[in-house]
């Protein structure tokens, strides 16, 4: 076991799992090919974006398509377009490009510190190896989850923090031998299973840590072991069954997590993710007293006795070591709280929190989720820090605790440093202290910011997150919980009230107290931010007319913006060619596609119908868009760089064309772009009418 050191483990899909799709049918360049270009403008990886957009994407995929009434036991990666277009687009498309992202920069990329150095596995390790620690891990996690040491997948390289930014590039040649047969002449290649090949360069990434970027990873981690450790499993069948029981994992045939190969890559996420928090716990608070990083974020945090905040950017010295890199030093490079960042962060810590409360008093815990954190594999919260009152808290590093600091310290913060009382909105930015408050406000970060805070109401209140983040629950309607329900309901206000044009009926991209709203071109970009800030408002509030004032924004926005030539949305009034689309932009589009569909969507007892909020019409233009956008009219083109077995494009036997077998327009990892290929991630397009 000492000789197992963390580069020799992945996580993953178990060897055993690992099948190839069944069929796959070619599938045609989309209809906009040869009339509209959507040309790549650069290759540079964006974390923050990347991962806002992939959580949306994963949000708009299965989750959408089964709220919808599809089975998803009809979908199959092979089975191009069934059962219908839009059902394939988003449960096989849009979900699996989520999920592989992340895996890219969490598991196989070395995009950032490695996992070895994570402040628990050290004091994991004691005075020992940490390399051996992480292994022994592992292996613990493995067992835990019905797999074998033997499932662990090769030359992982998990991240206990991730950098900023980098180049998707792969360094070497991929390795695409066999490892073992599939069926119908297809095969396993040897990087499912061994991720050896698939690193970026390092000397190329932006080794620096923002809230944003951190807050985007932590966000797909929370989202995707939210899902895989929602339920338990059997051990003879690999059958999920749902949680009845924190000790149902004590019989022998039941393990955690939906299923063995899901329930391995969710502890493998959940480790990350208490390193990470520990981390930042640990290292990237600054106290606005002294100017220094190491402050403390506490659930009794008073931001009146000096501001203890996350500042928007730290640069990372790293020790030197090439396979196992760790911090040697950090530098506080711009002070600033950027709304942003803090958005991204509360998001992420929400989802978290659903996860792991434990406290009595929330009659909504999921008992798979206890099982998860009662001692084995995870540690449970101390009974002072489960009660109402944070200052009986005592220290721990549980990450129940961990967690909880963070996100009372983040809204906090959003209050104290970001809302501004007199004109009841957020403003975008802080330069660090409590009178460093700004004066712009930004529509499209309010009305995330404003969907982040719901979601801090559904974690404190004890409502069901993750998936099922838009139903109704009884809650603990906690006092955090009113005040952000007010500020909410507030943002809702100024939006409609300060932002809203009566004029076109579209939002301004943003507002200066003391001087009004921006003149420039309205963008696109702020009418999906103030859609989702809106709809977010009524999910929060139950208040009918912020519906209704999202509806009409949806259907303004669509017929200001839409454009039926470029199979794609303009992106700035009086703009019509050459649309420049970034991860944010896509991620929203996204998002406001899937609200249409689920929350403004034309029922019955609307008074006002539109014909862009039906439902054939919602599913069409979504499908349309996303082939031609984020798929792209060729292969050359399109926002997703590349693409692996899950969505379609598998290996052949025989020498036969392996680099586009699906024949859509996504190319496979090695053959994408470069010397040795591209990782599966979006990058940055122009669209341009020919």
């Amino acid at each position: 076991m000492a000789t197992l050191t963390a580069t020799s483990m992945l996580a993953g899909c178990t060897t055993k799992s690992t099948a190839a799709p069944d069929t796959a049918p070619a599938a045609n360049a989309t209809a906009a090919a040869g009339k509209v270009k959507v040309e790549k403008k650069n290759y540079q990886f964006d974390t923050a974006a990347n991962m806002f957009a992939y959580a949306e994407f994963e949000l708009s995929g299965e989750p959408l398509a089964e709220s919808l009434g599809l089975d998803l036991d009809l979908l199959d990666p092979g089975k191009v377009d069934s059962p219908t277009k839009f059902d394939y687009a988003a449960g096989i498309e849009s979900y699996e490009y989520s999920e592989e992202a992340m895996y890219e920069v969490l598991e196989k990329s070395g995009m950032g510190i490695h996992l070895v150095n994570g402040p628990i596995n050290k004091k994991r390790a004691n005075s020992g190896d940490p390399r051996v620690a992480l292994a022994q891990r592992y292996m613990e996690l493995a067992e835990v989850t019905g797999n074998k040491p033997e499932d662990i997948f090769q030359n992982m390289f998990p991240t206990a923090i991730e950098y900023a930014s980098g180049d998707p590039h792969y360094i070497k040649q991929v390795d695409i031998s066999k490892f073992a047969d599939g069926e119908n002449g297809r095969y396993i290649p040897k990087y499912q299973v061994d991720f050896n090949s698939l690193r970026w360069d390092r000397s190329k990434m932006n080794k620096t840590l923002t809230p944003a970027a951190l807050g985007g990873t932590y966000l797909k981690q929370s989202l995707w072991l939210g899902d895989f450790m929602g339920g338990v499993h059997t051990v003879d069948k690999d059958e999920e069954q749902e949680g009845t029981s924190p000790d149902q994992d004590k019989d022998p045939n039941i393990r955690l997590g939906v299923s063995s190969k899901d329930g391995l890559q969710g502890v493998f996420l959940t480790e990350g993710v208490w390193n990470k928090l520990a981390f930042m716990n640990d290292k990237l608070f600054l106290s606005s007293k002294d100017g220094k990083l190491g402050a403390k974020p506490t659930a009794a945090y008073n931001p009146a006795n000096g501001l203890v905040y996350m500042p928007h950017e730290v640069t990372v010295e790293e020790n030197g070591a090439a396979a196992f890199p760790d911090v040697k030093d950090l530098k506080i490079t711009d002070k600033r709280s950027l709304l942003r960042d803090q958005w991204m962060m509360m998001w992420a810590t929400s989802e978290f929190y659903g996860t792991t409360d434990q406290r009595p008093a929330n009659p909504n815990k999921n008992p798979a989720f206890l099982a998860l954190f009662d001692g084995k594999p995870f540690p449970s919260a101390p009974k002072e820090n489960l009660d109402a009152d944070p200052k009986n808290d005592v220290e721990s590093d549980d990450p129940y605790t961990l967690n909880r600091n963070l996100l009372m310290t983040l809204f906090a913060n959003m209050e104290a440093m970001h809302w501004n009382k007199a004109e009841k909105t957020l403003v975008q930015e802080n330069a660090g202290d409590l009178n460093g408050q700004g004066t712009h406000v930004d529509t499209f970060d309010t009305g995330y910011a404003m969907e982040s805070l719901r979601l801090f109401v559904r974690a404190v209140d004890g409502l069901p997150l993750g998936y099922a983040s838009g139903e109704a629950a009884k809650g603990l309607e906690t006092a955090e919980g009113k005040r952000a329900k007010e500020m909410i309901g507030a943002q809702a206000d100024f939006i409609v009230n300060k932002l809203l044009d009566s004029k076109d009926g579209l939002v301004a991209n943003g507002y200066t107290i003391g001087k009004g709203v921006d003149t420039g071109a309205k963008t696109l970009q702020a009418q999906l931010g103030a859609i989702r800030g809106l709809t977010a408002a009524f999910l929060a509030t139950d208040d009918a007319k912020y519906r209704d004032a999202a509806r009409e924004l949806f259907d303004k926005t669509e017929k200001a913006f839409w454009d039926e030539q470029a199979t794609a949305y303009r992106t700035a009034i009086g703009q019509d060619n050459n649309y420049e689309y970034d991860p944010y932009l896509a991620g929203a589009i996204s998002a406001v596609q899937r609200l249409g569909m689920l929350n403004l969507v034309n029922t019955d007892s609307d008074k006002v119908k539109y014909d862009s909020l039906e439902l054939s019409h919602l599913t069409d233009l979504y499908t349309r868009y996303f082939r031609n956008v984020i798929n792209g009219p060729t292969l050359e083109e399109g926002m997703q760089t590349s693409e692996f077995w899950d969505t379609g494009d598998y290996y052949l036997d025989k020498g036969k064309n392996n680099g586009n077998t699906d024949n859509d327009t996504v190319p496979q990892i090695q053959v994408a772009h470069g010397q040795y290929g591209v990782a599966p991630v979006l990058v940055p397009v122009t669209i341009t009418k020919q």
